[in-house]
C-alpha cells in the first residue's frame, strides 16, 4: 500500500522550492531588500497559528491527520478564525518566505500550496466533518470561513 503524502510534506517541500524557484528564476523583485523585514510578521503568525490549532486538537484528544476519522469537533481558539487554521498558517509561512525572497516566482509557492489544500484536501475532510458532526458542522461552517 501507498502511503499518502501529508499536507506537512507539501509544506517542507514548498519552503524549498521558494528559495529555488527565486533564484533559478529571479526575473522579476518586486519586494525591495529595505522592506522584506516584513515577512516576519506572516511568518510568526503562520507558526503561532499552527502551533495553537495542533495544541487544541491534542487537548481535544482528536486526530490532526486529515485521513484520519475525527472524534471532536473543535471550533474554539484558532478554530473560530478559519476551519483550517493550519493549512492557512502554512500557506501564511510560505507566503511570508516569499516576502523575504522578494520574487515574484517565488510567490508561486504559496498559491500553489493554497490550491493543492483547496483541492486534494479540504474537501475530503470537509465531507468527513459533516459525516462525523452533520448539522453541528453545517453551523460551523456557517459562521466560520474556510481559510479566514
Amino acid at each position: 500500500m501507498m502511503k499518502r503524502i501529508l499536507p506537512p510534506t507539501y509544506f517542507m517541500i514548498g519552503s524549498i522550492l521558494a528559495p529555488l524557484f527565486h533564484y533559478l528564476f529571479p526575473f522579476i523583485i518586486i519586494i525591495k531588500s529595505a522592506y522584506r523585514f516584513f515577512a516576519i510578521v506572516p511568518v510568526v503568525f503562520g507558526i503561532v497559528l499552527n502551533i495553537w490549532a495542533d495544541d487544541l486538537l491534542k487537548k481535544y484528544n482528536t486526530t490532526v491527520k486529515p485521513n484520519e476519522k475525527p472524534t471532536k469537533l473543535v471550533s474554539s481558539g484558532a478554530f473560530r478564525i478559519s476551519r483550517h487554521p493550519m493549512y492557512l498558517g502554512m500557506a501564511t509561512v510560505l507566503f511570508g518566505e516569499s516576502i523575504f525572497l522578494g520574487s515574484l516566482s517565488s510567490f508561486i509557492v504559496p498559491v500553489l500550496f493554497a490550491v493543492l489544500m483547496k483541492t486534494k484536501f479540504i474537501p475530503k475532510e470537509e465531507a468527513s466533518m459533516m459525516k462525523a458532526f452533520g448539522n453541528e458542522y453545517c453551523m460551523y461552517k456557517k459562521e466560520v470561513k474556510r481559510w479566514i
